[in-house]
Order: C-alpha cells, then sequence, then structure tokens
C-alpha cells in the first residue's frame, strides 16, 4: 500500500496537489526551493527537508512536478538529487510537462535504478488543482497506473491512459496546443471587437451564446473583462510549452503556422515582463 509519499515542486499547481493528499492522511515529505511554500505546508502537518535526495529516501512513491527550465539537473541527478536518495522498488511518477527526451532520460535512469515509473503530466489550472479537479495523462505501465488510482484521486477528476511511457508527454503536446491557441484566438476577439465599439462583456455574452462556447472563453474572459490577471496559469510556462510543441513538430517536418504565430505573441508578453502573470495577460500584449 502507498502511503509515504514524496512530493518535489510546491508551485501554483503542486502546493495545491500536496495540501490535498494530506487529506488522504498519507505520510508526506515536501521539498521546494522557495522554503515559504515548504513552510505552508509544514504548518499542515507535511515534513519538509532541505534536498530532494531527502524528500525522494525511504517512500513508497515520490511525486515530482517541475516545468522544463526550472529542471534543474541537480534536482534529479547531482549528489543531492532524486535518484541519490531514491530506493530500488519505488514508484517516481514525473507530473511536470518537459521535453520527450527529458522524459525519457528520467525513465532510462529510473529503470537502471531499478525504480518504478510514470509518465503522468497533470492539466489544469490552479482552481482545479485546489478543488481536485486536475486531469493526469498517465504514460506507463496499465498495473502501475491502477496502484496509484486512489493516491491521484485526491487531486485528480480524470486519470486518463493514454499509452506507454513517453506518450502522456506527447498528448499533454498536444492539450498545452489547443489550449494556448484557444487563449491568443480569445484575446484577438476581444481586441478585435474592443476596436469596433463592444465591450468585452458583450463580446462574451455572444461567445457563451453559441457553438465556439466553452469553459475557457468563459472564465479567462470575466477574468479579461474584470482586468483580472492574477496568476493561475503562468504566461511563461505557456510559451516554454508551445516552444516544445514547435521543436517536437520541427523534428517531424511537421507545419504549424497558428502555433507560430500563437508562440510569438506569447513570446513577446515574456518579452514586455508579464511572464508571471495569467497566460490571458496575453491580451495585453495585443492591445498595444
Amino acid at each position: 500500500m502507498l502511503r509515504k509519499i514524496g512530493f518535489l515542486g510546491l508551485g501554483t499547481v503542486g502546493r495545491h496537489m500536496a495540501a490535498n493528499l494530506m487529506k488522504g492522511n498519507y505520510d508526506l515529505t515536501v521539498y521546494d526551493s522557495d522554503a515559504s511554500v515548504v513552510a505552508e505546508l509544514v504548518a499542515k502537518g507535511a515534513a519538509g527537508v532541505a534536498t530532494p535526495r531527502e524528500a525522494a529516501k525511504g517512500n513508497d512513491l515520490v511525486i515530482y512536478i517541475r516545468p522544463e527550465k526550472e529542471r534543474l539537473r541537480p534536482d534529479i541527478y547531482g549528489p543531492d538529487g532524486i535518484f541519490a536518495g531514491i530506493d530500488p522498488g519505488t514508484i517516481l511518477v514525473d507530473m511536470g510537462t518537459h521535453s520527450l527526451e527529458s522524459t525519457m532520460e528520467m525513465a532510462d535512469e529510473a529503470a537502471k535504478r531499478r525504480v518504478m515509473f510514470l509518465d503522468a503530466p497533470v492539466w489544469g489550472t490552479k482552481e482545479h488543482a485546489a478543488n481536485g479537479l486536475l486531469t493526469i495523462l498517465a504514460g506507463g505501465d496499465p498495473s502501475l497506473v491502477g496502484r496509484c488510482r486512489e493516491l491521484f484521486s485526491y487531486f485528480g477528476l480524470n486519470i486518463i491512459q493514454v499509452g506507454g511511457v513517453g506518450d502522456a508527454t506527447l498528448m499533454k503536446f498536444v492539450v498545452n496546443l489547443v489550449q494556448a491557441e484557444m487563449m491568443e484566438a480569445l484575446a484577438e476577439s476581444i481586441v478585435f471587437g474592443e476596436k469596433l465599439g463592444f465591450s468585452v462583456d458583450k463580446i462574451l455574452e455572444v461567445l457563451d451564446s453559441g457553438g465556439v462556447a466553452s469553459p475557457l472563453f468563459h472564465s479567462k474572459g470575466r477574468s479579461i473583462a474584470r482586468g483580472d490577471f492574477t496568476r493561475n496559469l503562468a504566461l511563461k510556462y505557456v510559451h516554454e510549452q508551445l516552444e516544445l510543441v514547435l521543436e517536437k513538430a520541427d523534428s517531424l517536418g511537421l507545419d504549424l503556422p497558428g502555433a507560430r504565430v500563437a508562440c510569438s505573441v506569447y513570446e513577446q508578453g515574456d518579452k514586455d515582463g508579464r511572464g508571471e502573470e495569467d497566460f490571458s495577460s496575453v491580451v495585453k500584449v495585443l492591445r498595444k
């Protein structure tokens, strides 16, 4: 039975995932480079440690969730990294969004150390994480996914097996592409409509009534109307994810013109210093 859990990466989504795990009375050990967020979880009953090695040691399952550009190799492979501490027979679950190469490198290292590995990126926002409504894309041995389902259910509503190790990472690229382009399309529509003399609220009323209605348009559109760009999913991460999509598309000899245009808009938002804002702030780039 999985009871002792190591959790590494307490960012916008990860901190809520870890907090929800504590509702299941798991024995939780947490690590993050930000000591203040570790202290928040410790106050709720988790054990805080100073290194990834300590977070991985002696646990039944270890969850790692960090975005690609913040995936510091020492945290994984260094003398105080995960693999320096994790025991053979432990389940290692990578729930971040990385390049396929990074995912497979981690899987290969896990195999060498007789560590079981799941490729399981999560999809959702801060609110989804806080309310246990994330979607988990699982790649790996179905029986291993089955062993983790109860634990995953504390922060995930949908647990979808998409294939073997690496397949979940690839499916997350598809998700990220759709999500980023939808947000950019909404932003363009709002800016165009405003120039035509319509309020954001009126534009959203019309969009919500027809065939293009979507939860993303509704929630992000209302936030834009309020001028609320509080970070939910950071713009810098959406930009980073689109770069990974385009990198993979290039390797396949595939041209994704819409993705390239969207990526350039998010890139400009990042350059404008909006990387820490919610990705809906891409509308500010277009309002210039």
